[in-house]
């Protein structure tokens, strides 16, 4: 169950949606891919802590993928340092009022309540 939340926080990380400026909008793993893989003049940009700290999160989670049973700390620090991303985009969307941007993160953050609630379901059936 654990690889699936896991696999499912990646993929929703990937749809949160951001929009700035006069008709510029991008979604995450638009973003994402003209970060790592387009020519870019300041590679300094990726060095910045709201790029580099959610990257190391979803690889992560996706090192989690691989496991035969994914580690509950790796999964929970993926979690937290996509996090820094995903709730700051659903805290522009609440205060912009802006639902399209809001709901992007929703699924996020709903996947992560609940691999947060199946990892303290898990230790309780352990301590019982």
């Amino acid at each position: 169950m654990r690889k699936l939340l896991n696999a499912c926080l990646l993929l929703t990380s990937l749809i949160g949606y951001l929009e700035w400026g006069k008709g510029m909008h991008a979604f995450l793993f638009e973003v994402e891919y003209q970060l790592l893989f387009v020519k870019t003049p300041d590679k300094q940009a990726f060095m910045h802590p709201f790029v580099l700290v959610p990257i190391v999160g979803q690889l992560l989670l996706l090192f989690t993928l691989f496991q035969k049973m994914p580690s509950k700390w790796v999964s929970m620090v993926g979690l937290l340092c996509l996090s820094l991303i995903m709730v700051m985009i659903f805290i522009i969307g609440i205060m912009g009022m802006n639902i399209r941007i809001l709901l992007s993160a929703v699924p996020f953050i709903v996947t992560g309540i609940l691999l947060i609630w199946y990892n303290r379901k898990a230790r309780r059936q352990i301590a019982a």
